[in-house]
């Protein structure tokens, strides 16, 4: 083992790691601790586990082949389900950004005490194009150091509030490690799973497949190979671990400040503390429920003003990464199934374009509860494109002809299977759990034609 040599590895794993900090896995963290207490940390840790397993397939893939995931779907493929799947993977790079645009307003909003409007702050996410081909011009490495700043910011700014708001420690080691949730309801299971669904992303494997690429391994030589995955493994070990770390961060300060606490607990500190942005809990006895902007609003009427600024700060390091990580799918999405190169700044216009005009259109005639409502739709979407990303990179990994000595033995074949089956239901129950939820029977009948063409699409695959 050398350092010297991870530290030559070290990059694509914390690049890829961006994506488990992302704004929708931050809302998905703080409504798991508000809603559950600490009851589901061990779900959140065996997502971060399965994400890891899986992470390191498309690593491996990348790394033995020389063929980033789409690449190898080009070749594998015919043309008809080659598109449909560039589709569906190009659906949860636009929804990715989207909850970047959200995340980054509703920061800008409260970083500048709403003097920024929610639609202003969806309009200077667009400087965000920019800022990416400022920085794209001065190589990977140099990118690579600035994500790592971005996170550092994260752990920060999250592990003040940690640090501020106390959580007990004994029920947080509890949380991690007893697999059980106690009186917990259908509140509790779906957040469980909207979990799985926010902390596993279907581009993230085609992105990682493609940045290991950008290390230069000899493929001819076995055993570089070798030392190649096992240090691009456990880059991507540490990568995550820091992510999980800040998630924990996130889960538990929700979960000791604000589990079991009604709107009348909160209007009441907030009118308190003088709080403009009181009015948005009434004054009643249901239980509290937080988003992104909320969650800020509710730490600035508990800890002072300085909780809600860290916080902003927090969600717009959040934000501002996964815009970068996002571009760098969509790039590689594109050049691999379809042989398509455009420039960066062609393809960060495009994706941003079509991400902004919904949410502009939400933030202007809207509220913020709708506008962070659009999370827990856009969660719903990822879930649903999961499988386009978990059948091909298990099913590549496993063939003979594709990896040649590296390819999954029985273990990997049967444990990935399983849990790629084990994803895919949890991501279909929040599905049907969030569609039953419209209460509409249009829309149920809509979502019963679709769920019949998208699962034979997914059985295709398999």
């Amino acid at each position: 083992f050398s350092f010297r040599k991870l530290w030559a590895f070290t990059g694509p794993g914390f690049l890829m790691s961006i994506a488990y900090l992302d704004p929708g896995n931050i809302e998905s963290d703080l409504q798991s601790g508000a809603v559950a207490g600490f009851k589901l940390l061990w779900v959140l840790m065996l997502a971060t586990i399965i994400g890891l397993l899986l992470q390191r397939l498309a690593a491996r893939l990348g790394v033995v082949t020389g063929l980033h995931l789409a690449e190898v779907c080009n070749r594998q493929y015919h043309k008809v389900p080659r598109i449909i799947l560039w589709l569906m993977v190009e659906l949860a790079i636009i929804g990715s950004d989207m909850q970047e645009v959200i995340g980054s307003a509703i920061a800008l909003n409260l970083l500048s005490m709403g003097k920024i409007p929610l639609w202003g702050g969806v309009l200077i996410t667009i400087a965000d194009t920019f800022v990416f081909l400022f920085l794209d011009k001065y190589g990977l490495r140099k990118l690579e150091a600035f994500f790592g700043f971005l996170i550092t910011i994260m752990a920060i700014t999250f592990g003040y509030e940690y640090v501020t708001v106390k959580p007990d420690q004994g029920s947080l080691l509890k949380g991690l490690f007893i697999p059980y949730c106690q009186n917990c309801g259908t509140a509790q299971l779906e957040q469980a799973v909207g979990i799985v669904g926010a902390v596993i992303m279907p581009h993230n494997m085609y992105l990682h497949s493609a940045l290991v690429k950008s290390r230069q391994v000899n493929r001819a030589n076995k055993r570089e190979v070798q030392e190649a995955n096992k240090y691009f493994f456990i880059e991507s070990c540490i990568a995550l671990f820091v992510s999980f770390i800040i998630n924990i961060f996130v889960v538990t300060v929700f979960a000791e400040a604000f589990f079991n606490k009604t709107n009348e607990d909160v209007y009441a500190v907030c009118a308190n503390a003088s709080s403009p942005h009181s009015s948005l809990f009434p004054n009643n006895n249901e239980t509290l429920e937080v988003d992104i902007y909320k969650g800020g609003v509710v730490l600035g009427c508990y800890f002072g003003p300085a909780a809600l600024y860290i916080w902003a700060i927090g969600i717009l390091a959040a934000g501002q990464s996964s815009t970068m990580t996002g571009t760098y799918s969509g790039q590689f999405v594109m050049e691999g199934f379809l042989n398509l190169r455009w420039s960066r700044f062609a393809r960060v216009l495009l994706t941003r374009s079509i991400a902004i005009t919904p949410t502009l259109l939400v933030a202007i005639f809207q509220d913020v509860e709708h506008l962070t409502g659009m999370n827990d739709f856009l969660n719903v979407l990822m879930s649903l494109q999961l499988p386009f990303a978990l059948i091909p990179v298990l099913t590549f990994t496993s063939l003979p002809s594709v990896m040649n000595d590296f390819a999954n033995g029985l273990f990997w074949k049967i444990g990935g299977g399983c849990v790629i089956l084990l994803v895919c239901c949890i991501n279909m129950y929040f599905v049907v759990a969030y569609v039953m939820a419209l209460n509409h029977l249009a829309l149920y009948i809509g979502a019963a034609i679709l769920s019949v063409v998208y699962l034979s699409f997914v059985a295709y695959l398999v």
